[in-house]
């Protein structure tokens, strides 16, 4: 099981999620699941537009390597500016689990290395895989989410409760 986790904090949130997952049907990585929707606030960098979250399940023949070159490839395609580590941006995808393969490479690691303490990614997990095993620590996503000391307000996304500001 492969799981991504996709985000956006500019503009069209919702319709940058959308096209991210028509892209990665087009690259050969195919939809298994996906999670609603959560609107969550910024981790790291406080001070940016609120973000909107979703968490995926695939499948794919293609390797981790090969994963990431393509969910960056539709990253660029899509115009994601790399202006500030952990800043403001349209599309975000990041490989959290490829089955149960540790990977441990400069430029990959899997499972994503902080991905235990953000509730953007555990809730959204959760909601699809509650007992998934952490490869690392075989801990249920489910146990792991039950642990989260992170205190950041992620709700579920409705366009009519959303927390983004209006001008």
């Amino acid at each position: 099981m492969i799981y991504l986790s996709l985000g956006s904090n500019l503009g069209d949130r919702e319709a940058h999620l959308r096209k991210a997952l028509e892209k990665l049907h087009q690259k050969g990585i195919f939809l298994v699941r996906k999670s609603s929707l959560y609107e969550t606030e910024p981790v790291d960098v406080p001070d940016q537009p609120v973000f909107l979250n979703l968490v995926c399940q695939v499948k794919t023949p293609l390797e981790p390597e090969s994963l990431l070159a393509a969910c960056q490839d539709i990253e660029s395609e899509m115009g994601r500016l790399r202006k500030a580590v952990r800043g403001a941006r349209n599309i975000d995808i990041d490989i959290l689990f490829y089955g149960q393969r540790i990977v441990e490479k400069p430029f990959l690691k899997i499972p994503h290395p902080a991905w235990r303490q953000r509730n953007f990614v555990l809730i959204p997990l959760a909601e699809i895989a509650p007992d998934f095993r952490d490869p690392v620590s075989d801990q249920t996503v489910h146990a792991l989410q039950q642990q989260s000391c992170d205190v950041s307000r992620v709700t579920p996304y409705t366009r009519r409760h959303s927390l983004q500001r209006t001008s």
